[in-house]
């Protein structure tokens, strides 16, 4: 059980809006007191009210009067008077406490009083761990972080004011990869990941701060709890939803709504390579196996695929699968799929078949946009790292005007030439395969 201490959020992206969902999402219920009730949407903040200390100081009594709250989490609090009442309550509170010191909203809006800002020396005294952005650690502690050493400066004088933890978070640092910085007493940790390309980050900080109370209540160490929130916040920006009129909202429940398409996802592929099956596809089986992959809706690595454990081989009277469906079975199809949705994310389904100048007569049939690789453009460093060719070869076929629906991989030395069909949907994908194996018994 967790609680936010927050302003609300009309448009539903940011605030005790994004906070109760996030929570709901790591399996917590959430309860929460009032700050603020701001007027916004995509766009921007058009007005903001603040609820007096005595309405805000209620509704924190009557959560901690019933719940067993495992963890508090603070994000806008507007005023001086609003920091001290807050700072005051949680003096007293001995479970988790994540601040995250919210003072301009993501459109640039102004979410706290300039003179609210010296009150802040307390409430970061209370905190199990503290989570500014780069604009909000200069505020807080004079450095204005340019990269990650900037950042464990400033996580360090945060820590010097009393909290156990600061995470210094990368969005806003001119830097390739987002770094995000933890910073102990004990030392510090750099997570990195990959940059988003996209204007949808509103909400993104308090998704990331009540991801992380939402775990430290469910018991997790500061480490773990850090790790798993940046991972769920990152998955939330990849796939934002297309809600207003401004840049959007990042997707609070991707997480939650990848796990529930699991097993879905893994009956579309067993349906998939029954009707492969059925069809006989001899004449597409490469010398490897023939595989079909499902993606979950949000998928981020391969354990998030669905395949056939060890493919589909022709037998005496046809193709038969050598085992079951399972997550994780498939690495080289795989890794390629999720390569071709960071350029194509509604890309869920992919099918690797035989290549040769007869099937490649065929996929004119297709009717759609047909890319290559080639491998001798490969890259020393990418060749020497196991199992990235597959990444580098779909970062290089998908990086067009129009999404393909094949893509040929002409092979090299000891490596055999192969086409991969893709589709956001199994009967696209049905449909695509069986429609060069028809063209391809046409020209045999």
């Amino acid at each position: 059980m967790a609680l936010t201490v927050a302003g609300s959020d009309s448009g539903g992206g940011a605030g005790v809006q994004a906070d109760i969902k996030t929570m709901e999402a790591h399996g917590v219920f959430a309860t929460s007191a009032l700050t603020a009730v701001t007027a916004q949407n995509t766009r921007g903040v058009e007005r903001s009210h603040v609820l007096p200390t005595a309405e805000i100081d209620a509704q924190i009594d009557a959560v901690l009067d019933d719940f067993e709250v495992g963890a508090i989490k603070t994000g806008m609090l507007a005023t001086g008077e609003v920091v001290e009442l807050v700072a005051d309550r949680l003096a007293a509170y001995d479970g988790s406490i994540v601040i995250d010191p919210v003072m301009v909203a993501t459109s640039g809006d102004r979410l706290l009083e300039p003179e609210a800002e010296a009150a802040y020396e307390a409430l970061i005294g209370e905190a199990t761990v503290v989570t500014p952005n780069a604009d909000e650690a200069a505020v807080l502690t004079g450095t204005d972080p340019e990269d990650a050493d900037d950042a464990r400066e400033a996580g360090e004088a945060l820590v010097g004011m009393g909290a156990e933890a600061a995470l210094l978070k990368g969005g806003h640092l001119p830097t390739e990869d987002v770094q995000d910085v933890l910073v102990t007493d004990a030392g510090s940790r750099v997570f990195e990941h990959a940059r988003v390309d996209t204007e949808a980050t509103h909400g993104s900080g308090c998704t990331l701060g009540s991801a992380i109370a939402a775990r430290l209540a469910r018991g997790e160490a500061l480490d773990g709890a850090v790790a798993g929130a940046l991972d769920f916040m990152e998955r939330a920006v990849r796939y934002p939803l297309a809600v207003g009129e401004g840049p959007g909202s990042i997707h609070h429940l991707a997480a939650l709504r990848n796990r529930a398409a699991r097993e879905p996802t893994a009956e579309e592929v067993q349906e998939i390579v029954e009707r492969f099956v059925a069809a006989d596809l001899r004449g597409l089986v490469p010398e490897v196996g023939l595989n079909v992959v499902g993606a979950t809706p949000y998928a981020e690595g391969v354990s998030e695929t669905a395949a056939v454990e060890g493919r589909i081989t022709k037998t005496m009277s046809g193709i038969a699968p050598n085992r079951g469906v399972r997550f994780g079975a498939s690495s080289h199809v795989a890794r390629f799929l999720l390569s071709a949705r960071e350029f194509a994310p509604d890309l869920r389904y992919a099918v690797n078949c035989r290549f040769d100048e007869d099937v490649e007569g065929a996929l004119d049939a297709l009717d759609a946009p047909v890319t290559e690789f080639d491998r001798a453009a490969e890259p020393e460093d990418v060749k020497a790292k196991e199992g990235s060719t597959m990444g580098w070869g779909a970062r290089q076929a998908f990086d067009v005007a129009e999404t393909p629906a094949a893509v040929i991989d002409r092979g090299e030395v000891g490596k055999e030439a192969i086409v991969k069909l893709v589709a956001p949907d199994p009967e696209t994908l049905i449909e695509r395969t069986l429609t060069v194996h028809g063209a391809l018994d046409e020209t045999v």
